[in-house]
């Protein structure tokens, strides 16, 4: 059968679920039901309700950044002493969402986890679009936008030169690093279910975009050799931008005096918070995805149930890692450390470190139940939780720290203004956009990654992971 002919076949009847069981030999299966996604004439109802409400969020967020650049920073609730408002706040959020892909691609796939490749391409995605969210804010919180070449290491005829010393400049390197080879990952595993989509394409344009991004791939031994090598070598690569990204972000506070940022316990622990919230953003994201779309025999509850453990597991790191913070404080004898942390859990902003302990340290223990934990809606319920609560962290570490400083004249409390609020809720919007495209246009699971694990991968090792089959 044609791939024209198949494709109608299965066109006939919504969401068509071709029988996938445990052990299947049925490759074409897992090849249709993920297809199948993208070659649907038109989406659920539910998809265009989400782009719609996310697309206008993400208006919402183009208006406030052409606003600012009119207007200036001072529309921002940034005041002495706490310039670091939301800005920051956010750029470290979305920084830390984006460690889960990385991850789950490769430190999972060094280890030889099979379970990760239901998930994986939707983890690597949302990590490329959370970078899109955190690159955001550095580039519209220098004023001058105008000028914000100025900040680049190329000669000029000013002879201005970035301080290299500066941990901002850091993260220019870090954070565009990171994104660099997480794109390049991203796209290698996409190659060779591009080159099935291509080949399943019943329209010339799909065949010539599907086929212009599929680099000429047609499955040949000689093909998978050098792909295998070129994925193994990039996750090798990529595994230590995972606990270096996170850890050069923690050096923008840890290297100042500011009390409440200068410590040494930063670097792992923002680690394990970003991983944490990343984790918890994809079971936001996936399960959703997995009832819209019919993949549920693909992205199974033993896929969830092992994000949640990790969870669970990071979690009590973080929490770890809070009771550690307040036992340096104490044991350091340093009387203004040991005021900022006090004033963190009894001062102004005390409502915004208890939500911190009930989301970040509270709430992941609920996983500690199997119910919970393999229970597709409430553990969307406290992944929810989570990522609210690592949101409360940055806030606290960064407002409190400056809101209260080493001067008592100098104490203020930081407001965020309507500005504020609607260009995080605009970035979280281009966020859920970027997302929507991704799940209709492209792939959510790795197709060959998938077929590469099954029982009968192994019972025929001559039959190709994908590439050519069309179910």
């Amino acid at each position: 059968m044609t791939a024209s002919a198949t494709t109608q076949a299965h066109l006939e009847e919504p969401y068509a679920r071709p029988k996938l069981v445990e052990g299947a030999e049925d490759f074409g299966a897992v090849t249709q039901r993920v297809c199948g996604v993208l070659e649907r004439p038109k989406p659920p109802r539910a998809w265009y309700i989400g782009l719609a409400i996310s697309s206008s969020l993400t208006l919402l967020l183009f208006t406030m950044v052409v606003y600012l650049i009119a207007t200036g920073v001072g529309v921002w609730g940034n005041n002495s002493p706490a310039f670091w408002g939301w800005g920051i706040v956010n750029f470290v959020f979305w920084v830390g969402i984006a460690h889960a892909g990385t991850l789950i691609s490769a430190i999972l796939f060094l280890l030889r986890q099979k379970w990760r490749t239901s998930i994986n391409r939707a983890a690597e995605a949302m990590t490329l679009f959370a970078v899109c969210c955190a690159g955001l804010y550095p580039a519209i919180h220098v004023g001058r936008i105008w000028v914000a070449y100025w900040l680049f290491p190329f000669p000029n005829q000013m002879q201005m030169w970035p301080n290299f010393r500066s941990p901002l400049l850091w993260d220019v390197f870090a954070v565009s690093t990171y994104a660099t080879v997480s794109a390049l990952f991203w796209f290698m595993g996409l190659v060779p279910d591009l080159a099935t989509l291509r080949d399943r394409s019943t329209t010339r344009l799909k065949q010539v975009i599907y086929g212009f991004f599929a680099l000429g791939w047609r499955g040949s031994a000689r093909h998978w050799q050098r792909f295998e090598r070129a994925y193994l070598l990039l996750a090798a690569l990529a595994t230590p931008l995972v606990l270096s990204v996170h850890s050069v972000v923690s050096f923008d506070f840890a290297v100042s005096q500011v009390s409440g940022w200068h410590t040494t316990i930063f670097p792992p622990y923002f680690v394990a918070g970003a991983i944490f919230s990343g984790f918890a953003m994809v079971v936001t994201v996936m399960v959703p995805a997995r009832e819209l779309f019919g993949l549920k025999e693909l992205v199974t509850i033993r896929h969830l149930e092992n994000m949640n453990k990790v969870i669970l597991a990071t979690g009590s790191m973080v929490g770890l890692a809070y009771s550690t913070e307040f036992f340096i404080a104490w044991y350091g004898g340093n009387p203004y450390e040991r005021f900022a942390f006090m004033n963190r859990a009894f001062g102004p902003y005390a409502w915004a470190y208890w939500i911190m302990i009930f989301c970040n340290v509270v709430a992941p223990q609920f996983f500690w139940s199997k119910k919970i934990r393999t229970s597709p809606w409430l553990m969307v319920g406290v992944a929810i939780l989570v990522n609210v609560g690592m949101w409360f962290e940055r806030f606290v570490i960064i407002v409190t720290s400056l809101a209260r400083t080493y001067l008592p004249s100098n104490w203020g409390y930081f407001k965020p203004t309507w500005v504020d609020i609607c260009t995080f809720a605009g970035t979280i919007g281009l966020f859920f956009t970027l997302f929507l495209l991704f799940c209709r246009f492209l792939p959510m699971v790795a197709i060959a990654e998938v077929k590469g694990v099954l029982p009968a991968a192994h019972a025929h090792p001559e039959h190709p992971k994908g590439g050519h089959d069309h179910g």
